[in-house]
């Protein structure tokens, strides 16, 4: 496997054979936040984005590449602060109002209309953040196997540990044999995409994760104390966090669609404290994990055009 440079685009035409769909144009698009920090996204077809896609913790805007190509829409996936090739922010601050606040400028710059907001996992808690202050931003809202209080950047353990390894490495190689060694990534190709989407090479020659949180993870593994206080922290704001979130949630104005992988992150309780809070939101069971973007990308586009694309002429 090669650590040279290589066209983040040259897999669209492999998956959009596989889903018997053309290819879109694509490019990268790249902004600045207010304090200076780079902000990237991917935008596909040739007319204004109608759809706009937040990808979850430790991913970044290539997670909804089959999903934006199944959907066969204009469509913006968004490099979330802390992921892909968006800057890192000093304070670690990744929780989904700092987000929403980092991402509106953007989304005010590269939409022109009002959105069909997707997120899965931290990008779906952002995305409600968003529609919950900016509420002419969103046509609807797509939230995929997330749910306020729920930790987005856990999941398995197995994930946490994936990620407290070490920080750099002498190839790209060497990550797709953890990745696998982990039992993630499906088959090897898919490893091997993955990481090369997921990573990049420093100056020095060193291979590293494009997202903070491995670097975050990698810290608290090795010190453990500095892990005590951050789950110390954790519990006391857990409270505050998950009722942060439902206040989001329920200043929702947009139709509110619930994707849920019925071997995800989301317990009977969540789907419980959906019904009861938002009565109004559709929900919907389908047969995959938490990454439903990456396992079922043409039912997860379906579901979306259903969302809030329905009748729209095709872009």
């Amino acid at each position: 496997m090669t650590d040279a440079p290589f066209d983040e685009f040259s897999f669209l035409p492999v998956q959009a054979a596989e889903l018997g769909v053309p290819v879109p144009a694509a490019e990268r698009l790249g902004a600045r936040t207010a304090d200076g920090r780079d902000l990237s996204a991917l935008r596909f077809g040739a007319d204004a984005p109608e759809v706009t896609l937040l990808h979850g913790a430790g991913l970044n805007a290539h997670t909804w590449d089959r999903t934006v190509l199944a959907l066969g829409r204009p469509a913006l996936s968004v490099d979330l602060p802390g992921h892909g090739d968006s800057g890192w922010r000093d304070d670690a601050d990744y929780t989904a109002r700092t987000l929403a606040a980092d991402l509106i400028p953007a989304l005010e710059r590269w939409t022109e209309q009002p959105q069909v907001l997707v997120g899965q996992s931290l990008g779906g808690l952002t995305a409600a953040a968003i529609a919950a202050q900016r509420p002419e931003l969103v046509r609807a809202l797509v939230i995929v196997d997330i749910a306020p209080g729920l930790d987005p950047a856990g999941g398995a353990a197995q994930i946490r540990r994936f990620f407290a390894g070490p920080t750099d490495w002498s190839s790209r190689a060497e990550l797709v044999d953890r990745a696998l060694a982990f039992g993630l990534g499906g088959d090897r190709t898919a490893a091997e995409r993955g990481v090369l989407l997921n990573s990049r090479v420093r100056p020095d020659g060193r291979v590293e994760w494009k997202h903070h949180f491995a670097r975050i993870a990698n810290a608290l593994a090795a010190d453990p104390e500095a892990a005590a206080v951050a789950d110390e922290r954790q519990d006391a704001l857990a409270a505050v966090l998950a009722a942060s979130g439902w206040d989001d949630l329920e200043a929702v104005t947009a139709p509110i669609t619930l994707v849920r992988g019925e071997r995800g992150y989301l317990s009977t309780a969540d789907l419980d404290a959906y019904r009861a809070r938002l009565p109004h939101a559709r929900i919907i069971d389908v047969d995959s994990g938490h990454n439903v973007q990456e396992e079922l990308p043409a039912e997860l586009a379906r579901l979306i055009r259903d969302a809030g694309l329905a009748g729209r002429e095709q872009g």
